[in-house]
């Protein structure tokens, strides 16, 4: 695979509706194919999971300002999916606060690192993915549910690493708990599902964010406040990691129901982005 080649045919990728267009396999060339290991055979929906998630994944290791245009540019970022190249370049020079003109020197620096990576960097082993992760915080009682329903993608996967960098909780059921890790009591084949649950307890009270490594198919949200409710709640879907403190980030507003709860869910999560909920200070119930 030539770099050239592959820059060449990123460039091309990345005009008009990104990795959003509706012919997306005209726009995917053989050495864009072989960098994110899309076969013949993939239809529409393989190739643009594919190719969103290994560029996704190479762009994670990028400096924060070029993974921004990049995905941007590529319309990976889901706020970032207007149907114009330069539409999304605009949206990017509002986010760093820089004119167009930067954004696009930062697409064109980030595409020839991206093509290096590639050539440099192994995709990632993927031996599971998630198809539901279910995460259930009671701010009250400072603790969260989170249950895994994930998928073997080889034969003897015995054990995967939990949503967050917990310390000991309550396993419900589904395996043993060790420094974050869950081993599994036996091995599971290709193809073969595996739910664990478990509890624990969850100190931070102003956010409940999650950044997925592996593919995620969907991400089950929800938040009870109790009592007290923030006065503002943001929705974080497929945000950056600055996004989860930066106060000029304006994302979706759900609104907190009677129960003093809010209920979220994200599909095809990208890997390396954020999706979650972060909220305001918190306000007495009336």
């Amino acid at each position: 695979m030539e770099r050239t080649e592959l820059v060449r045919e990123l460039k091309t990728l990345r005009k008009g509706r990104g990795l959003q267009a509706s012919r997306l396999a005209d726009r995917v060339g053989p050495a864009l194919s072989a960098a994110c290991g899309v076969a013949e055979s993939d239809g529409m929906v393989a190739i643009r999971t594919k190719v969103s998630g290994r560029l996704s994944e190479l762009a994670s290791q990028l400096p924060e300002d070029l993974r921004l245009a990049a995905l941007a540019a590529f319309a990976i970022t889901p706020e970032a999916r207007q149907p114009l190249y330069q539409e999304r370049v605009r949206w990017a020079a509002l986010r760093v606060d820089r004119d167009p003109r930067t954004v696009r020197r930062r697409v064109d620096e980030a595409i020839e690192l991206l093509a290096e990576l590639a050539l440099s960097v192994l995709p990632s082993s993927g031996s599971w993915h998630i198809s539901s992760l279910t995460l259930a915080l009671v701010v009250e009682e400072s603790c969260v549910f989170e249950q895994h329903r994930l998928v073997a993608d080889q034969d003897g996967l015995r054990s995967f690493d939990l949503a967050f960098p917990a310390g000991e909780g309550l396993v419900l059921y589904g395996g043993t708990l060790s420094s974050g890790t869950v081993e599994l009591p036996a091995a599971l084949s290709r193809g073969e599902s595996w739910e664990f649950a478990a509890v624990f307890s969850f100190e931070s009270a102003s956010q409940m964010v999650y950044v997925p490594r592996h593919r995620c198919e969907v991400f089950d949200l929800r938040v009870k406040f109790g009592k007290e409710r923030p006065s503002e709640v943001l929705a974080l879907d497929g945000a950056f990691e600055r996004d989860v403190v930066d106060p000029r980030y304006r994302g979706r507003r759900p609104a907190v129901d009677a129960a003093g709860e809010v209920h979220l869910q994200f599909r095809h999560l990208t890997p390396g982005l954020v999706y979650g909920a972060r909220w305001a200070d918190q306000l007495p119930c009336r």
